[in-house]
This record gives structure tokens, sequence and C-alpha cells, in this order.
């Protein structure tokens, strides 16, 4: 019996090897802690990696919104400028005519002003007879209104093949198309044959111009990794060190939005305009020749601008809203005239508002000239080249297209000429 208790005895429990089992388990679970507290610190490193990527794209972002706002700024002040330059050359034309028309009473009959009045129909101004250009000018405006449509629809031809070959209708630059943009200092080369030898080596869209000021290089490429451009220049016309180049990239989607947005004010600018003219005038055939000749300004401009094979950079965007102005501007000093007033014949308030008008254009023209010669920056040598092609197609416009369609309006209402 005692036997029999002895072996139904339970075997002994080696406590010692359970608490080693225990802690090895321990320890492993703790090592494996360890490195899930690693993961997790790297992701934390990325995260915080993205965050500061975030803030700077945002930083840009909100850098760039601001330059917009700047330059909208300036273009406001400059229209400002334009329009109180405006009411006075207005207030100071109707004094002088006011001072015409009281000197005309006092000084002269009905029956005198009635011969002077029949000398001007029949052909005949203070000075004499009319000389050649001013008869065509006068006896066959309908035939010149020729010159300006063709212009305008020549104008549209090359916009629509240029939007039918490139996808655009105009040449955008790095700043509205996105690209890079590299800055060379004290390094000169020949900017032609360098464009030239990119384009072939690297494809994409290349535009190479010479710095003045620090005697370097500019150019702007598109579709290009930034490492094989920096390289292949430097490859071309020699080592590039850190300190001797800079480079600015713009993505491609922001330049679209810019492009769009600017697009977009331009043409909110251009209908805005015509509300205020129909606004002014209230009839339709005399507002709607203003807005046409400032349409035509704006397409054969574009058009001209075309081709010159220049890209259209932020400068650009802000001349073609300047150009809106300046175009309306005389068309609205002619309309006012010819309407509004109706001391003189048609032809005598039309020569009245061409002096001054084109005293204003040639005043600014001269302005332009010389800021292109003197001036080293591309920005504003592109401004003042829009505006002064804008200007010369203005003087056709007004002058031609827009005189044209108000001696049609004023024959048709049975005014006298």
């Amino acid at each position: 019996m005692d036997n029999k208790e002895k072996s139904e005895e339970e075997p002994e429990v080696d406590f010692k090897k359970i608490e080693e089992f225990v802690k090895k388990g321990e320890d492993a679970l703790k090592e494996k802690e360890e490195k899930v507290e690693e993961k997790l610190g790297k992701e934390e490193e990325k995260l915080e990696s993205l965050e500061e990527k975030k803030d700077s794209i945002e930083q840009k972002k909100k850098e760039i919104e601001e330059k917009i706002e700047k330059e909208k700024e300036k273009v406001e002040q400059l229209k400002e400028e334009e329009q109180n330059l405006q009411a006075a050359e207005e207030k100071a034309e109707e004094l002088r005519d006011e001072v015409e028309k009281k000197g005309f009473e006092i000084k002269g009959s009905i029956k005198k002003i009635a011969g002077i009045f029949k000398k001007e129909k029949s052909g005949e101004s203070a000075g004499g007879k009319r000389n050649s250009l001013q008869s065509i000018y006068e006896d066959h405006y309908k035939k010149l209104l020729i010159i300006p449509f063709l212009l305008l629809l020549l104008a549209i031809v090359q916009i629509s093949y240029q939007y039918g070959t490139t996808g655009d209708f105009v040449n955008r630059g790095v700043e509205l198309k996105g690209g890079l943009t590299l800055t060379i200092s004290n390094k000169t080369f020949d900017t032609s044959l360098l464009e030239e030898m990119l384009r072939e080596d690297l494809g994409g869209d290349v535009s190479v111009r010479k710095i003045s000021q620090t005697k370097g290089l500019l150019i702007e490429a598109s579709d290009i990794e930034q490492e094989a451009l920096v390289a292949k220049v430097g490859e071309i016309i020699g080592k590039l060190n850190p300190e001797d180049y800079s480079v600015e990239q713009m993505g491609s989607s922001l330049g679209a939005s810019f492009f769009r947005e600017i697009t977009r004010a331009i043409l909110i600018a251009f209908i805005l305009m015509g509300v205020v003219v129909f606004i002014t005038f209230r009839v339709p055939a005399p507002s709607l020749a203003v807005i046409l000749a400032a349409l035509s300004d704006i397409v054969v401009t574009l058009a001209i601008f075309n081709l010159t094979g220049a890209k259209l950079g932020k400068g650009g965007i802000a001349a073609f809203l300047m150009l809106i102005g300046y175009s309306v501007d005389t068309d609205i000093l002619l309309s006012t005239k010819v309407l509004k007033r109706k001391f003189g014949t048609v032809m005598k308030r039309i020569y009245s508002a061409m002096k001054t008008g084109l005293t204003m254009n040639i005043t600014t023209i001269t302005a332009i000239i010389v800021a292109l010669i003197f001036t080293q920056s591309e920005i504003i040598r592109q401004i003042m080249t829009i505006l002064l092609i804008g200007l010369f197609v203005d003087m056709v416009n007004t002058w031609i297209q827009n005189v044209g369609i108000l001696r049609l309006y004023m024959e048709k209402k049975g005014s006298r000429k």
C-alpha cells in the first residue's frame, strides 16, 4: 500500500527552468517592443518631413499669390492715373470748345458761319483746298474700312494656326507654362547657338537670353530635368560651380492655373468695359464700334506678338490689360465728340478728336521708345513692346475703323457731314 502511494506521487516541478523560459519570453517581447517603437519613430520623422514640405509649398503659394495681388494693384493704379489724365484732358477740351463757341457767337454772323460750313462741305478748309490724303480719308472712308477688317481677319487666321499647331493661342513663357529658369552669372555664349544645341541634345522647349546687368545668361526650359539641363549647359559653356548659377522651378499645373486665372481676368475686364460703354452711349451701333475696335486691338496685337516668336510672361499679361484701357481711351474720346456735341460738322468733330487722340498716342509712343532704349529689364521690355504694337494698331482701328462706322451711323440718322 505504501509502495503504491509512492508511485502515484506527482513528478517534481523545475521552477528554475520555468523562470528562465518566462524571462526569455519577456526579453523577446521587450525586443519586439523596441523594434516597433523604432519603426514608429522613423514613421513620425517621415511625417514631420512631409509636413515641412507641405508648409514650404503653402508658403511658396502664398508668396506667388501676394505677387499677383501686387501686380493687380499696380495695374489698378495705372488705370486710375489714366482715367484722371483723360478727365483732365476732357475738361480742358470742353473749356476750349466753349471759348470757341462764344467767339463765333460774338464775332461771326449766321451768314458768315453758314459760308464757312458751305466751304467745309465743298471740300475747302481754312488753309485752302484739301490735299489728296485728306480727300481719300474723307471721301473713301468706306473703302478704307477694308484695311482694319483685313488685319482682323489675318490676325484670327494666325491665332487659329498657332492654336492648331501648338495647342496654345500664344507662346507661353516658363512663368505661365511651367518649367525651369536657369540663371548663370559671369559667363557669356552665343545665345542662338546654345539654344539650338540644347534643343537638339535635350529636346523640350528652350529659350536663351543674355543678361546685361550681370553679363550672364538666362535659360528657360520646359519638359527637361534640372540635372540634365545644368550638366549639358556646363558641358557646352564650361564647368558650372554652385555659386555660378541658380535654378527656379515652376510646376506645370501651377503655371497653367495662373494662365487660366489671368486670361479670365482679361475677359472679365473686357466684358465690364463693354458694359460701361453701353451705359455711357446707350446706342447699340456706336457702342459696338468701340467694343469692336478694342477687341481688334487685342487680337491683332496678339497675332503680331506671336509672329515675333517671343514668349508671353506675366509682364505681357499686364501689358494686354493696359492695352484695353489705352484702346478704349481714344475710341470713347472720338465717340463722345461725334455723338454728344452738336457744334460744327461731323468731320470737324472727328478732326478735333483726332488732334487730341493722336497727341496722346504720340506722347505715349515716345515714352515707350525711350523706355525700350534704356531699360535693362526683360519684363519692362516685353510690356513696352506689346504696348508699342498695340498703340500703332489702335491708330488704324480708331481713326479708320471706328470713324468709318460712326460716319455710316451718322449718315443713316441724316446728320449733315
